[in-house]
């Protein structure tokens, strides 16, 4: 039974398990605590069985909805303040998880682009590497608009060759030297299209994306989300000593 009172973080995962930890490790990072108690208190759903989002886009696989629901309920029912999704192909969904459930999705695109706007003076044009169904989505092109962003994708023979490979390398384990040089020549090709910063737009791709920030300035979209939920929930706790100065309860 949860014994937690403070403002918990739902966290719907497994959309990779990699980046579903990479996701957490960063919340950890990017929050700052000053001793462990000061940390959010989060809760997980990790299934690394929901179907691939990409492929029920396209059309060529079952829909993941039912199991996003299944996670988003189990948190719900647990208590979380709002629910964080690790993946940017699956907030195609998130309308329909809000509704099933009544908790805020915190929303990782408008994040990610906030994030680039504020990082890059003058920003006006942003190039996106993401799967194809997140590009099938046009999620990043609606926030964009409403942001006043102008968002450019790599041509679709760099799609399949450069970045849907990188993410498939990096979900089946391989080694990162391969996918980091294709998404190196995916950001240049987003470079000779005007972009004049590009975001991260699938959880694996942060992951191979260091030589690329040299071609570009790069936003990472699990940074944004992450600092979204630092934003939306994390508050100072008194420290122990303070408890026990002023003689509040520490546990």
């Amino acid at each position: 039974m949860r014994h937690v009172t403070r403002p918990t973080l739902g966290i719907l995962g497994g959309m990779g398990p990699l980046a579903t930890a990479d996701f957490y490790r960063r919340l950890v990072e990017r929050t700052p605590a000053t001793s462990d108690q000061a940390h959010l208190p989060v809760l997980m759903w990790a299934d690394p069985g929901v179907p691939d989002r990409t492929a029920a886009l396209l059309g060529e696989g079952p829909s993941p909805v039912p199991a996003l629901v299944e996670g988003a309920r189990w948190l719900q029912r647990a208590g979380v303040s709002c629910i964080a999704v690790p993946c940017n192909t699956a907030h195609a969904y998130v309308e329909q998880l809000s509704r099933a459930t009544g908790v805020e999705v915190l929303d990782m695109i408008r994040a990610a682009l906030e994030a680039a706007a504020r990082r890059t003076p003058g920003l006006e044009r942003v190039g996106v590497l993401a799967t194809r169904g997140t590009r099938l989505t046009g999620l990043y092109e609606r926030a964009g608009a409403r942001l006043g962003l102008d968002v450019v994708q790599v041509p679709d023979v760099v799609q399949d060759e450069y970045v849907d490979a990188a993410i498939r390398a990096v979900k089946g384990g391989a080694d990162p030297a391969g996918p980091e040089r294709w998404i190196t020549a995916a950001t240049e090709s987003l470079r000779e299209r005007g972009a004049q910063a590009v975001v991260a737009a699938c959880t694996e791709i942060p992951l191979i994306s260091s030589p690329a920030s040299r071609v570009l300035p790069l936003v990472d979209s699990t940074d944004a989300l992450a600092e979204a939920a630092v934003a939306r929930l994390w508050r100072p706790v008194p420290s122990p000593a303070r408890a026990v100065r002023t003689g509040e309860r520490t546990g």
